[in-house]
């Protein structure tokens, strides 16, 4: 199985009067959306499923990207909220086990942790920023896998942060 990541775009600032799974996308954030969801359309890298945290800001990069993919929408699952542990996003996926790819959509720090789970990596190698896409190679049942590109924004045309 292929598992692309794909964090989050730039949302806004934290302590704004809304809480924290409510801090939607500023302009620059839906860019990057949309600039992934182009990258992985050129590059024929589309996944077959997109899977989404329930949090604002991660719905909200998922449906960009997935218009700008020219796929169907995202479907929305609790595991992928912030705080999501890697053993956990393993089991979970177990069921999707079907589609040769995958999209999920998510957070910092749960998918440097992802990656650094599947890859036997030391904590703090791996750091995926906003609007950044992520490309593993899983071999299950092993739970293992390899890291086969991370993509920051930047080399997508488009500034980091």
């Amino acid at each position: 199985m292929e598992l692309l990541l794909l964090r989050h775009g730039k949302a806004a600032p934290h302590g704004e009067a809304r809480a924290d799974a409510g801090r939607e996308l500023v302009a620059k954030g839906i860019q990057q959306s949309q600039a992934c969801g182009k990258y992985l359309l050129a590059t024929d890298l589309l996944p077959e499923i997109v899977l989404t945290s329930p949090l604002l800001r991660a719905r909200q990069t998922a449906d960009h990207f997935c218009q700008s993919a020219k796929l169907p929408g995202p479907v929305i699952q609790s595991w992928l909220a912030a705080g999501m542990h890697p053993d956990l996003a393993l089991r979970e996926l177990a069921s999707f086990s079907d589609f040769k790819r995958i999209c999920i959509v998510g957070h910092e720090p749960d998918f440097s942790s992802l990656i650094a789970w599947v890859t036997s990596s030391e904590g703090g190698a791996i750091e995926m920023r906003k609007g950044a896409i992520a490309l593993l190679e899983l071999r299950p049942p092993s739970r293992r896998g390899t890291l086969r590109f991370l993509i920051p924004p930047q080399m997508m045309g488009l500034s980091q942060e």
